[in-house]
């Protein structure tokens, strides 16, 4: 079942790549399934945006499935999502799957574009070394992520937990904030930059979307959402992700059905018709 109103085209102007993994899953595994998830709760959702004024069927949306990461080490993993994405000339959209994807769209993109900038969603830094001996971590992305463009490009919104020793790294990055807005200083450094938009569901309140692995209290509301991708669609975004839904824990399907929907705000805010 392809994602809403996606059909096969010869030139995309934004393509889908499923990333169905959670390999490294440290409380509650489930991303694997959430491609699937999010692609069936998508035919609950209408293709027009009335906030956007803008509509899925007027653009050129390709959903390429989901690629065959089962039994993969992370690092292999990555290789793929990079792969995919490099094959891709327009817009990306990485549906995962834990965070750990992001870096192989990441990867991908860097090569791309040099001076390449990262809006990050997310209640949790990511900024260990390492988690259960594991390098190549969903509590690592932002680490790796940060040795690869530089921590000056990365920003992070919704962040409301880490470890003593990450809180201190986070002052590193070009901004760290528990809202989701960015300051207008911050919007300067980075609107001259080509752009990530990564969005890990556990950014909003559990409330909100209960059915992910690492739920953390008092998140985001989706009010919060749209003021910034209608700031960060001022700029040249070149690749968004959605991750870390896990639909064992979202019995109404209410996390899967936000999920959908933030996509389909993406594509409409990034894609080009």
């Amino acid at each position: 079942m392809p994602f809403l109103a996606a059909r096969p085209h010869p030139h995309p102007s934004a393509v889908i790549i499923g990333a169905p993994y959670d390999a490294t899953a440290s409380h509650r595994a489930g991303a694997s399934l959430a491609p699937a998830a999010i692609r069936w709760a998508s035919d609950s959702i209408e293709t027009y945006s009335p906030v956007q004024e803008r509509d899925l069927e007027d653009l050129r949306l390709a959903d390429a499935g989901d690629l065959d990461l089962a039994g993969c080490t992370p690092e292999v993993m990555i290789d793929r999502v990079r792969a995919a994405v490099a094959g891709v000339s327009s817009l990306p959209v990485v549906v995962g799957g834990e965070h750990t994807v992001t870096l192989g769209a990441i990867l991908a993109l860097a090569d791309r574009h040099r001076d390449l900038g990262v809006v990050v969603l997310d209640a949790h830094l990511d900024l260990r070394d390492a988690y259960q001996g594991q390098r190549w971590s969903h509590a690592a992305t932002l680490r790796r992520m940060s040795e690869r463009l530089g921590p000056e490009r990365i920003v992070v919104l919704g962040a409301r937990s880490g470890t003593r020793e990450e809180w201190a790294r986070a002052a590193t990055l070009a901004a760290v904030s528990r809202a989701g807005t960015l300051e207008a200083s911050v919007w300067a450094a980075l609107s001259g930059r080509p752009l990530y938009l990564s969005v890990d569901i556990d950014a909003f309140d559990p409330s909100v979307a209960p059915g992910t692995g690492n739920p953390e209290p008092v998140g985001l509301q989706v009010d919060d959402v749209m003021p910034l991708l209608a700031v960060v669609r001022e700029g040249r975004v070149v690749g968004c992700d959605l991750v870390e839904v896990s639909p064992p824990y979202d019995p109404s399907g209410q996390t899967a059905v936000l999920a959908a929907w933030l996509i389909r705000e993406m594509v409409l805010a990034f894609a080009r018709a």
